[in-house]
Formats: C-alpha cells, structure tokens, sequence
C-alpha cells in the first residue's frame, strides 16, 4: 500500500536517504527544503510528480502550519511524518555562547515539535499514521563537547516518548530514530563549531575535534541502508517506540545504559532514604 509522507530536511544527509528510499519502494514524498536550487533537485527525484518540494523554515510556526494544511489539501492526508530537519553544535560547554544553544533547540526540538503538532490533528482525526523523529545516539548518551546537540536530542527522545504514550489509543505510532554514525555531511558542512578559547580544556577537546574533523566521510554507517530500516519499522506491525541505527549506536548506548543502570544500583539506598513513611507512590 503506498503512502503519503512528509520528510524535513531533504535536501541532503538522512533526509535525502530516507526520500530516495521512500520513492524507491512507490511512496509519495512531500519534502522541505530551505533553497529553491534544492527544491529544483529534489523535485527531479521522480519524473511522475510523486517528489513534492516545499520550501519551509521548520523554526516558522505559522509557516509550518500553513504548509501542512497546504499539503493535506494539495497532495493528501499525510500517513508518515519524518522530522529530521536538524544540526549539530560542537564545542565545550563553558566556551559556547548561550546563542547557540537556543539555536540548537530552535531547530532540533521546537522545530521538530511544531511539523509534528501540525500533522497531529489529521492523523489523530483519521485515528492512523506513523511520526518518525531524527534523534541521535547522543539523545541516549553524551560525548564531551556535544552537551548542546546531546541535551537538544536527549529532549527530543523525551517528548517523542511521551507522545507515543499519548496517541497510541488513537492508532499512531511514534518512533524516535537515533542514528550512529553515518555518512551524511552531519559533521562537516553541517556542523557548527564554537571556536576554542579556555586552554584547561585543551587535552580533552582538541583530539576530540580532530578525530572528529578526520572521520569526516569515512564513517560506519549507510543512509541508504538506514532508509531500509526506516521502511522496515513502517511495515511492522508493532513498531518500536526507540530504534537505534548502526552498531556504534548500538554499543555506545547499552555501555552507556549499563553504566547508568550500576550507578542506579550504587546509590539506591541513599535514594530510598528520602521518602516519607506512607507516602503516595506515583504510578508508573
């Protein structure tokens, strides 16, 4: 059965990947795209009108409201929704301006969260549909230098969570994708990078960014393949609330939530003693 989908940030990475895969298997991709040029490309991607462009600022509110009613009337009900419109930011905490952190949110979470209210009404109306959200596996673990693209995806898993908890009466299933490492220009063309200045963080930070800056397209996975795996859990009947992509991600996270775990275990008692005796438990 072929679908109507709604991707942002299709002019290249994941979201490229995730359109090509899409058309590919027959499906209609409505993607956005923030250049005409890129509109032009993506619209060549299928010759029978099944590659929809739209040129949309994802932090724009009203604009991606008015672009999703556009679509719904102009194409169709929007099945699937892929919020993968994202970026990186690199660079230690002390250093980065407070800026940049509220552009990383602006993009990766508020961004992210405004296209999915908007197609929530349709699907929730239509009692189906499936949201995708580009996360990260640095929304399920952290790396010194990356607390500000680590805390924006750490948000955005939360919220997408807690929505599937909240729709899943309504026959939508969400479903927080987070991606290992892939080659995708995520850490090159897309990343912006604070400039160093406290010299106390030298020893941690710059072989960080070099070998960062090195693994530059030569990285393990394949947004092709990631694409495939998309395609997979869209035709699952029981889809999963958190999908990682890539053996790194899938490493890196269960090292990761293991230590967490040990820790939990650590320090429990301390954690017992500060309840009052006959105290409401909340429920799970």
């Amino acid at each position: 059965m072929t679908k109507i989908f709604l991707i942002t940030g299709v002019s290249s990475g994941f979201g490229r990947a995730f359109a090509e895969g899409a058309l590919a298997a027959g499906h209609t991709v409505v993607g956005t795209v923030r250049r005409a040029e890129d509109a032009e490309t993506f619209e060549a991607l299928a010759n029978d009108a099944r590659a929809v462009p739209i040129l949309l600022d994802v932090t724009d509110d009203d604009a991606v409201l008015a672009a999703v009613d556009d679509v719904e009337r102009r194409v169709g009900p929007i099945d699937v929704l892929i919020a993968n419109a994202g970026y990186g930011h690199e660079g230690v905490l002390e250093e980065s301006p407070m800026s940049e952190l509220r552009r990383q949110f602006d993009v990766n979470v508020f961004g992210a969260v405004s296209i999915i209210k908007a197609v929530l009404p349709g699907m929730r109306e239509r009692r189906t549909g499936h949201i995708l959200g580009v996360t990260s596996m640095g929304g399920l673990m952290t790396v010194p230098g990356l607390a500000y693209y680590c805390g924006s995806k750490f948000a955005l898993e939360a919220i997408l969570e807690t929505l599937g908890r909240e729709v899943a009466s309504f026959g939508i299933h969400v479903t927080a994708v987070a991606p290992g490492s892939f080659r995708t220009d995520w850490a090159g063309r897309s990343m912006v990078r604070t400039a160093r200045s406290i010299d106390d963080y030298d020893d941690l930070m710059d072989p960080i960014r070099a070998n960062r800056e090195a693994a530059n397209g030569n990285q393990l996975g394949d947004p092709a393949k990631a694409a495939q795996a998309v395609l997979a859990v869209l035709d699952s009947d029981n889809p999963p609330a958190h999908l990682l992509l890539g053996s790194d991600a899938l490493r890196l996270v269960t090292a990761g939530r293991a230590a967490f775990t040990a820790e939990i275990e650590q320090w429990s008692e301390l954690s017992r003693s500060t309840d009052l005796v006959g105290g409401a438990q909340i429920a799970g």
